[in-house]
């Protein structure tokens, strides 16, 4: 309390002056800060972010267990996860550094645009489902990116900007044979075709059956670095095949697809709508 008493006792001896450059000061500093928050979030590198907070708080729990062999290794490593911080955010750091060098300043710390509710109402899940299957009838191949959690701007950025409301005719003409935008994958953020012949990552798995071309390879390399859901139509076969998490799951059906893609959204009415189709396909099978 004394030491209180005292700190209260120099605050008020003490004469605080606020000049005009002092308050400029302070608001570029919290515009810079809000807008770097912004860019955080909205880039994967607010998922790193998080990963290293696990870290640093593991390293607390073992300082304060005395967990004497961590703490020597971790004080051992840590010029080298300096450096492996600087390896893993060098994508971030270096799109900053080109912004800035292209005089872009206002837009170092953009915001992507990404929506913090991700989910689609269920006219788009209709238009999504209809175009899957009119595709597939046709036996035209397709590649469609749901965006989730995970930004997926540097994908974006790789094809031709859309930023169109989902239709069931505006995806089947993208994919079209000898359209202009019908090669590459299409990413759906939200109820709007984000972008048209973007390219995606190949996954690596060599679990995945020879008989699957680029087109599937590319939904489960997609599905391995993000939490995006990948609907892919086969040009050969004509069947829809669905990726997430690293895996591809064949043959499903129309269905199936509706009740996979009513779970990304987060409307009030999610749960009547997979109410609905569940009731609709116990009455089938009763009928069966």
């Amino acid at each position: 309390m004394d030491a209180l008493r005292q700190l209260f006792q120099s605050l008020q001896s003490t004469r605080f002056s606020v000049e005009i450059t002092d308050i400029i000061e302070m608001v570029i500093i919290a515009y810079l800060i809000y807008r770097l928050l912004v860019w955080v979030k909205n880039t994967r590198t607010w998922f790193l972010i998080k990963g290293l907070a696990v870290i640093v708080a593991f390293y607390f729990v073992a300082r304060l267990l005395n967990f004497n062999t961590i703490l020597y290794l971790v004080s051992r490593a840590v010029d080298i996860l300096l450096i492996a911080i600087l390896v893993v955010f060098q994508p971030e750091l270096r799109k900053a550094l080109e912004r800035l060098g292209n005089g872009s300043l206002a837009n170092i710390f953009r915001n992507t645009g990404l929506s913090d509710n991700y989910g689609v109402d269920t006219q788009t899940v209709k238009e999504l489902a209809d175009a899957t299957y009119e595709l597939a009838e046709a036996r035209t191949g397709a590649l469609m990116v749901i965006e989730k959690n995970v930004p997926l701007e540097d994908y974006v950025n790789t094809g031709i900007k859309v930023d169109a409301m989902i239709t069931s005719q505006l995806l089947i003409n993208i994919f079209e044979h000898n359209t202009p935008l019908h090669d590459g994958a299409v990413i759906i953020r939200g109820s709007r075709v984000a972008a048209a012949t973007c390219y995606l990552p190949l996954s690596s798995n060599t679990n995945i059956s020879k008989a699957f071309g680029t087109r599937h390879r590319a939904a489960v390399g997609i599905s391995e670095v993000s939490d995006s859901v990948t609907v892919v139509v086969s040009e050969e076969t004509g069947k829809v095949s669905l990726a997430e998490n690293g895996r591809l799951k064949e043959d499903i059906g129309k269905e199936e697809l509706f009740e996979v893609l009513s779970s990304l959204y987060t409307m009030e009415e999610t749960s009547r709508f997979k109410l609905r189709f569940r009731r609709r396909k116990k009455h089938e099978e009763a009928a069966s």
